[in-house]
């Protein structure tokens, strides 16, 4: 999803230059490295690339320590995991009750073995999940999961994903 976003951007003096070129490029990287260090928003999801840089305020000089502050807006591709979207992911880690799997910049997605229909733990030096059909789930196989919920928590900016198998055409690709 594209969202239009405002925002403060600081500028350092060093960076200040009388032909413009250089603070234009100035005020992209920084945002760019603003959205990468903020991650997420409950109300916009993941910010995942920044497309355009639609406008730059005037700037307003901080008196102590000299930054110029430029309003800019901007747009931004998000993604944010809605309760029954289909999502494709790896698997990044295995317990014996569930997969922990990571599908773009959503990190924190779990598979518990309670969601996966017909499939059973298989522990040892490479622990994975196996079904009747003798397809395996693995660290770094590719699922197609459900969303079968979501919740933010604003200390570490990110969305909780728990996910299940339990639908047609879901599972190891």
């Amino acid at each position: 999803m594209e969202v239009d976003l405002s925002w403060n951007v600081i500028i350092s003096p060093e960076q200040l230059d009388a032909k413009g070129l250089l603070l234009h490029k100035a005020i992209i990287l920084r945002l760019m490295d603003d959205i990468a260090s903020r991650k997420a928003s409950k109300e916009h999801g993941y910010y995942v690339a920044v497309t355009t840089l639609n406008s730059v305020g005037e700037g307003k000089v901080r008196e102590l320590s000299g930054d110029v502050l430029f309003p800019v807006t901007f747009t931004c591709i998000t993604l944010k995991p809605i309760k029954g979207d289909i999502l494709v992911g790896s698997v990044d880690k295995i317990l014996k009750h569930g997969i922990f799997l990571k599908a773009g910049p959503i990190g924190s997605i779990f598979l518990s073995e309670k969601t996966m229909r017909d499939y059973k733990y298989v522990g040892g030096d490479n622990p994975m999940f196996l079904n009747d059909k003798h397809a395996n789930l693995e660290k770094d196989t590719m699922i197609r999961f459900k969303v079968l919920g979501l919740k933010w928590l604003e200390s570490d900016r990110e969305f909780q994903v728990l996910a299940t198998l339990a639908a047609d055409f879901l599972g190891s690709l």
